[in-house]
């Protein structure tokens, strides 16, 4: 009986960690969508789920923890409760680069419309897509789902240093598009945290499931 009840409280601990992750997905939509259709009543929503996000962290923290110290959890357990942990930080994470896209799309929505050498919509999506991939990973035990979150990485870090570069050289050379374009700057930095934090999620998948560090690795090795 103890096993079963503590299997059921492992299940209630994903529950609440999924439903972090929702807000969290809910929080990087919406702040795309605020920054591209320059709408900041979407922004005022955002704040809302961040400080919901906030809170789903204590409690996902706190359930892991008192885990940790009561059932003393083995092997695959213990990777699934320390991975949580981890997972629960980077969604928190992106909780809060969401909240920097915002406060960018506040800033300049007062400002003149410039036309920017960067496809920020195109950079949503895919980060969208890289956050999504890595909890249905989550949801599924899915290491190879995991793998292709990690291989799509390098192509979100292209996107981003290429926006810095077209950018930078656009500043360079009409003065006047300096702000907008330092912001849309530093919303596709935010994009690319947000990739990262997606990447971090993936790695501790691999980890909870397969037991193996991939950390700082170049390559990912078979199993």
């Amino acid at each position: 009986m103890p096993r079963i009840h503590f299997q059921q409280q492992l299940f209630e601990l994903k529950d609440k960690l999924l439903a972090m992750a929702a807000l969290s997905q809910q929080a990087l939509e919406c702040s795309v969508e605020a920054y591209l259709n320059n709408d900041t009543s979407l922004c005022h929503h955002v704040r809302s789920i961040e400080a919901a996000i906030n809170s789903a962290e204590r409690d996902v923290d706190e359930m892991a923890y008192e885990l940790l110290a009561k059932e003393q959890p083995m092997a695959i357990d213990l990777r699934f409760i320390l991975a949580v942990i981890k997972i629960n930080g980077d969604l928190e994470r992106v909780g809060d680069q969401s909240i920097s896209i915002c406060d960018h799309s506040v800033a300049m929505a007062t400002e003149p419309k410039v036309k920017l050498p960067v496809d920020m919509e195109t950079m949503g999506e895919f980060c969208g897509r890289m956050v999504r991939n890595s909890i249905q990973a989550l949801v599924e035990a899915d290491v190879k789902m995991a793998e292709a979150v990690l291989e799509m990485d390098d192509e979100m870090d292209a996107m981003n240093n290429a926006a810095h570069k077209n950018l930078v050289l656009l500043m360079q050379e009409n003065s006047g598009a300096s702000k907008q374009a330092l912001s849309a700057i530093m919303v596709a930095r935010n994009l690319e945290r947000c990739s990262d934090h997606a990447t971090n999620i993936a790695e501790d998948v691999i980890f909870w499931v397969r037991g193996s560090d991939i950390r700082h690795k170049m390559s990912l090795s078979a199993d």
